[in-house]
């Protein structure tokens, strides 16, 4: 495409992509044509891409209005440019309002359509004249939302509450680095990465400024890229393990990992419990390579198995299992924007039968006294607290255990951050559940509940 920057090239594909069901943004800005491109390139396009599609409905909002007919049916090459343009001139004010609008109309000419670009053209440049400096993002922030989303989160939760996972999506997540030993550290500050200490792990460290993503350390796995939030549910369930382990005495015991890919939590689990056997299990071939090749540094002690997570085989065989359950995803909008685009409130309840499977499975596959750690990413109580009590109401040989107990041991531990215990405090449910809302603590959303087999 002559005459359009390679940054807005790539993110036309991405987005046209996404808009065709054809492929998820994080992939997409992981594949070669983004990865080729020049750091300042790179960042821009992942700057353009995540943006239109965490402010689409509000675009869509403000586009629709100033066609000649509104409610007219665009075809997506047109449709993308349009938000790709009118995204720039909204928020980006480092960008001069002739680029957007020229690379715009020129993306919908080199996509076939030209007679549209002469429409481009001129709903942009409407628009460029309207809208005078950058928008205050607070007004519109549950504006970028589907109304059925925003309206359970502000009955569910309250407006305070609301108001903060929607800026929360609205935001780029910071990058938080996993490092392997404290020499690391100094080693990519040596590269220019800047760093901040992680606000609940001690483990962790908060990328300020630069690409950790280029460095020698990222490459060998020595830094690893993982949500804080993440972290803390596969410290607690190696924690939770490692009790259960030393407590037995007799063998160096087993660890279930049910819906294991991309493999972040299995390694902290096998870097946690360096005696323990690990079955890490994935019912997709392709994301069980991906999972080998990740854990290959533990290979002699952790199992990569093409399994179903809800028809698991082995019965009683494990201490502890963790089922990170496949979910809805609401409490990774702001890095998984293009969420909010497919999900839809008839979802909720094929995906909590499924967890529900999942969950008893995973009781099933654990020993007498074992437990599980059951987890998602999302927000919805329909998919958490619900999924527990529909268990545990199924079988009187299962109870809840409160997390309190282990998140103490965190801390006594060191592995918290100086008064983290007490900010996690904050977040237990009446259950001892830990629910993580945006806003309350300085990760994705996440709910993790600790489960236990009585016989």
């Amino acid at each position: 495409m002559a005459g359009i920057s390679p940054a807005r090239k790539a993110a036309f594909h991405i987005l046209l992509a996404v808009e065709r069901g054809k492929g998820h943004a994080g992939d997409l800005l992981r594949a070669n044509e983004v990865s080729a491109l020049a750091a300042a390139d790179r960042n821009l396009a992942t700057t353009l891409v995540l943006g239109v599609l965490r402010w689409q409905i509000w675009l869509d909002a403000q586009i629709r209005p100033r066609l000649k007919r509104p409610n007219a049916k665009l075809d997506a090459e047109v449709l993308v440019a349009l938000r790709l343009g009118a995204f720039q001139l909204h928020f980006l004010d480092r960008i001069p309002a002739h680029a957007a609008i020229d690379e715009s109309v020129e993306l919908a000419k080199q996509a076939g359509h030209r007679f549209a670009a002469g429409m481009v053209n001129a709903v942009l440049r409407s628009a460029a004249t309207a809208w005078s400096g950058i928008l205050d993002e607070s007004v519109a922030e549950t504006e970028a939302y589907p109304a059925w989303l925003v309206d359970r989160w502000a009955r569910t939760y309250g407006a305070e509450v609301m108001q903060a996972i929607c800026r929360h999506g609205q935001s780029q997540p910071r990058t938080v680095l996993r490092l392997a030993d404290p020499a690391v550290e100094e080693e990519l500050r040596g590269a220019g990465i800047e760093l901040a200490p992680g606000e609940l792990l001690t483990t962790v460290r908060t990328v300020v400024s630069g690409d950790a993503t280029a460095t020698a350390a990222f490459r060998e796995g020595r830094a690893r890229v993982q949500d804080e939030g993440s972290q803390l549910i596969a410290e607690l369930a190696a924690r939770v393990a490692a009790k259960l382990i030393r407590n037995r005495e007799k063998d160096q015991g087993k660890i279930l990992d049910a819906c294991a890919a991309p493999g972040g939590k299995t390694l902290i689990l096998a870097e946690r419990n360096r005696q323990a056997q690990i079955v890490a299990c994935e019912s997709s071939p392709k994301r069980l390579a991906e999972l080998r090749k990740r854990l290959v540094v533990f290979a002699d002690r952790v199992e990569c198995r093409l399994a179903d997570a809800a028809a698991l085989e082995e019965d009683s065989a494990f201490d502890l299992a963790l089922a990170d359950v496949p979910c809805s995803g609401t409490g990774t909008l702001g890095r998984n924007p293009e969420i909010r685009h497919r999900l839809q409130l008839q979802d909720l309840p094929r995906l909590a039968e499924r967890q529900r499977a999942i969950l008893g499975s995973a009781l099933r596959a654990v020993r007498p006294s074992g437990r599980v750690v059951y987890s998602t990413c999302s927000l919805e109580p329909e998919e958490n607290e619900q999924v527990v009590h529909a268990v545990l109401a199924g079988d009187p040989n299962l109870r809840q255990i409160s997390l309190a107990p282990v998140v103490d041991t965190l801390d006594h531990d060191g592995i918290l951050v100086p008064a983290a215990a007490d900010r996690i405090e904050r977040i237990f449910t009446p259950e001892g559940a830990l629910r993580l809302l945006p806003g309350a603590v300085p990760t994705d959303g996440f709910f993790v509940a600790l489960i236990e087999r009585i016989a």
